[in-house]
């Protein structure tokens, strides 16, 4: 392997099969590394902003607003308040008499203007370093408005993106347990970790009703505030971003009893273990029961039907792009699992894989999929992805809108699969518009005019 820049950080980066596993992961990024990480206030942003009936207030600097303006690309199906970027715009003589005085009246008149089902108020860096009392602005405009009024404790410079989910679940986690759960059917769930992108939280829920099951919440992408507040009634946790999410399932088991169960909605093989899992979970838990029995029948059916009208499209995909190599570099490592097996399903070879925020664990999975050779890294940064990409000779990178530059100067073909994209690509559905977004990004004529850097293997 090429010398990467900063020695300090050569245990996060480990080559399978060359020694045993170790990497070191889950700390904050190297100073002077220019991680492709966000930081804590971003993280939860991310993870709240797709909750559509919500008043989304950032107390901080008007730059902080710009930044996750809209960052997650989450549609709605009705309200789009969370569609508009609100900041206390905090100056100079407010951070040295403070912003409390200016979050109370930002606060007062976006309520009585949008009339929202509730409000977040995100800290920022300053808001931290300056001291204003979040949590007593807050409990004042929610007595006065009577809508929950929830701050989250999102300062930058608490830690990496991973402590902005934490601080979103902590925030999402007092809204749970205040709704009404009485109707809701033993045979439901919530939907976590889904953002709904292009719309694809739309298609999973369909899976859900094709099977029988009724769907509490959308936790959060096409959100909504009452949905969450009964969330506690469902009768299962669907975990899919693991990494966002996984926290406030743990929270609502620990609290309310509500098991959880993690799953992939990318690629076939993962897509069809999820709803089967799900199928088992029912089946398991109400034995003898004919709906449990007919829940898991009607899976069998969805998902023996949509494979069949999804193979005969997906075969002249593979039969292109078999053998070609392709580089893998995503927020979430859960994701990054879902993409090696759906690579391999067309025959491409990964020969690097990466995450922002992976655990230990995940690595360990990540390691045990991949073949010898492949380069498993832990918050890159760009000069390290660089010199991964031309030693390996990659053909295709996947990543989100921070990777894409990379690609496009060394002249690979990119894969958006981040918040930014307005593409399907969960579900079975998914998984062809994947194979063909890869086929045509591989096979474009473009890179017979662009110098492509040889593999140093």
């Amino acid at each position: 392997m090429e010398a990467v820049a900063l020695k300090e950080r050569e245990n996060q980066i480990y080559i399978k099969g060359e020694t045993p596993f170790n990497i070191v992961c889950d700390k904050d990024s190297l100073a002077g590394a220019v991680s492709q990480r966000a930081c804590v206030f971003c993280g939860s942003r991310v993870v709240l902003y797709p909750i559509a009936d919500a008043l989304h207030l950032v107390h901080g600097p008007i730059g902080c607003a710009v930044y996750t303006w809209d960052i997650r690309g989450a549609l709605s199906s009705g309200p789009e308040l969370h569609r508009l970027s609100f900041s206390t715009d905090l100056q100079e003589m407010d951070v040295i008499f403070g912003g409390e005085k200016k979050l109370r009246q930002a606060l007062l008149e976006l309520i009585d203007r949008h009339n929202p089902k509730a409000a977040f108020v995100y800290s920022t860096c300053i808001v931290g370093i300056i001291g204003d009392d979040l949590e007593a602005i807050c409990r004042q405009v929610e007595r006065e408005k009577g809508i929950p009024v929830i701050p989250v404790k999102s300062e930058g410079f608490k830690g990496n993106k991973r402590a902005g989910y934490q601080a979103a679940c902590d925030a999402m986690f007092r809204l749970i347990g205040t709704g009404e759960t009485s109707n809701i059917s033993k045979f439901s769930l919530n939907i976590l970790g889904d953002f709904n992108l292009a719309g694809e939280i739309w298609m999973i829920r369909e899976y859900y009703e094709r099977m029988g099951i009724e769907v509490v919440a959308n936790i959060t992408g096409d959100g909504r505030v009452d949905d969450i507040r009964r969330a506690h009634g469902a009768a299962l946790n669907v975990v899919q971003c693991s990494g966002s999410t996984m926290q406030l399932a743990n929270m609502m088991e620990e609290q309310y009893g509500v098991p959880s169960m993690r799953v992939s909605y990318f690629g076939v093989e993962d897509m069809s273990e999820a709803l089967y899992d799900i199928a088992r979970f029912f089946k398991k838990k109400f034995p003898g029961d004919r709906e449990a029995d007919a829940i898991m029948e009607r899976t069998m059916a969805l998902v023996q039907e949509e494979v069949r009208n999804l193979m005969p499209g997906l075969e002249k995909y593979r039969k292109a792009l078999a053998g070609k190599k392709a580089a893998i570099y995503v927020g979430g490592s859960f994701k990054a699992f879902s993409l090696v097996k759906a690579f391999r399903l067309v025959d491409m070879q990964v020969v690097l894989v990466g995450s922002q925020t992976g655990t230990e664990e995940d690595y360990r999975e990540l390691e045990a999929i991949t073949d010898p050779g492949t380069i498993i890294v832990d918050d890159s940064n760009p000069l390290e992805l660089t010199s991964f990409l031309k030693e390996k000779g990659v053909d295709i990178f996947v990543g989100g809108v921070k990777e894409r530059p990379i690609a496009y100067k060394l002249g690979i073909g990119f894969c958006d699969h981040n918040h930014e994209r307005k593409e399907v690509l969960a579900g079975f559905e998914g998984m062809l518009n994947f194979a063909r977004e890869v086929y045509s990004s591989v096979m474009s004529p473009v890179w017979r005019f662009v110098p492509r850097a040889k593999s140093t293997e």
